[in-house]
């Protein structure tokens, strides 16, 4: 037995430490196709890290619960609509290098490296570690001696070493860092350029459960990250790294929110304001606006908070954030009702612009034009049009005829009461009153020139109200 020492985390023994396999071996191998990648869940993450791998020329095996999903992948499409992962699915299947397994077992059985891509939601405000569980146990079934297995999903600090790696240990009946290596390595995606973040964007984050698994996940991931690798002493650090990006941009856009509602009070341009105020080099403030959605920014908030909670630290700044954030939809709404000169609101024709969350995107995972549309229905409103150039939700349409969903924009603002802009599309960036004609129109993203309309006709986030 030998032992090694990593400065920064735990001490790591194994009975086969002489026998272990250099780390550049390891990525050599995996880089040749000696060795297979196996990642579980082809969703928004998954599909994107399997095609930078793919585009790499490493052989990746595919899996994830969904039938359809899987009979797509064998087809080499995608229902995930990121630039580049349809070409490099398709290469794939055509070069053999991309293998689509109906066996999750048989999987991990064939894999070196297994990566867990599935999404962590959350259920009551909690985190929702079902599907990691799930296919945690499966790879421990298949898991060999030597293996390793590489996780993704941003998690509340402490998931991997408290939650996933028991659940590997008690399925495989082998010992983390003695049998097998664990690597945490967050995803750092923007939607609609997640290949090129991972490829070009900027450096990853990896960790491990002792110094072989973090020169394991060095020398791997150096295969996918181009800007390099950072990387971090314990695997709860990284963990919390991730979930720092993005409530950072939570409570900064909470500030910003909370800003642009005073600007409106006191007849101050918002927007003017803070363009001046960021030109100072030490001010970066964010964009207000009329909620935050997505599968990130308003998730990550809570898993800080149900582990603070359950040390009894308080956040105090970062729940208020969330709360500030989650309660713009219906300031939003109320402001915007105030253009309408009708006295009965629910007999107004009323248009959303969007329904994905952001502009140039097609995920409407969380959006504010939800609950825009439950409160409308609150109202009995009986004519709600929502407009999106890329989005669309059948089950929506399905549950209240009253709305419609069109990418038809001229049919969407015509002979309309009240016009909502939701959502930051570039399609609505030119906007005009020639357009909109005398249909007042409310601004929830900042993103419209006011002067292109008649003042008593325009209201947005951020800017003075002129009252009719």
């Amino acid at each position: 037995m030998i032992l090694l020492k990593d400065k920064t985390s735990k001490e790591f023994t194994s009975n086969n430490s002489l026998d272990l396999e250099t780390p550049d071996s390891i990525a050599k191998k995996i880089q040749s196709g000696e060795y297979l990648v196996a990642v579980y869940g082809l969703g928004h993450i998954g599909a994107s890290i399997a095609s930078s791998w793919l585009r790499s020329g490493v052989t990746i095996i595919g899996v994830d619960k969904s039938q359809n999903v899987m009979e797509n992948a064998k087809k080499g499409f995608t229902h995930i609509p990121e630039p580049g992962v349809n070409e490099a699915f398709s290469d794939g299947i055509k070069n053999g290098k991309f293998l689509i397994y109906e066996d999750p077992i048989k999987a991990s059985t064939d894999s070196k490296l297994k990566m867990i891509c599935v999404p962590v939601l959350l259920k009551s405000k909690k985190s929702d570690l079902n599907a990691v569980g799930e296919v945690a146990v499966s790879i421990g079934k298949g898991l060999k001696k030597n293996d390793i297995v590489s996780f993704h999903p941003s998690v509340p600090p402490s998931t991997t070493e408290k939650y996933l790696i028991p659940i590997l240990e008690k399925s495989s009946k082998l010992k983390s860092s003695k049998d097998f290596f664990v690597i945490y390595n967050p995803e750092r995606i923007y939607e609609g350029r997640a290949i090129q973040d991972i490829e070009e964007g900027y450096p990853g984050i990896v960790s491990g459960s002792e110094k072989y698994s973090l020169d394991l996940a060095e020398k791997i991931f150096s295969l996918l990250y181009k800007k390099g690798v950072i990387k971090i002493s314990s695997i709860k650090t990284a963990e919390a790294e991730k979930l720092f990006e993005g409530i950072y941009r939570d409570v900064n856009i909470a500030l910003a929110n909370e800003l642009s509602a005073v600007c409106e009070k006191l007849g101050i341009d918002f927007w003017e304001a803070r363009n001046a105020a960021n030109s100072q080099p030490f001010c970066h403030i964010h964009k207000p606006g009329i909620g935050v959605g997505g599968a990130c920014i308003p998730i990550y908030p809570h898993f800080i908070l149900e582990v603070a909670g359950k040390n009894k630290i308080e956040c105090k700044l970062t729940k208020t954030s969330r709360t500030i954030n989650d309660n713009m939809p219906l300031y939003a709404i109320s402001n915007a009702l105030k253009l309408i000169t009708k006295k009965d609101v629910k007999k107004s024709k009323i248009t959303i612009l969007g329904l994905a969350f952001r502009g140039g995107v097609a995920d409407t995972r969380l959006s504010p034009t939800y609950v825009l549309v439950r409160k409308l229905l609150q109202l009995n409103v009986t004519s709600i049009i929502i407009h999106d150039p890329l989005s669309n939700d059948e089950l929506l349409v399905a549950k209240n005829k009253t709305i419609k969903i069109t990418n038809d924009l001229d049919y969407a603002i015509k002979n309309r009461d009240l016009i909502i802009l939701a959502t930051d599309h570039k399609e609505y960036s030119s906007l005009s009153k020639e357009q909109t004609g005398k249909t007042p129109i409310y601004d929830g993203r900042g993103l419209l020139n006011q002067n292109s309309f008649d003042a008593k006709l325009f209201k947005g986030i951020g800017r003075p109200y002129i009252k009719q």
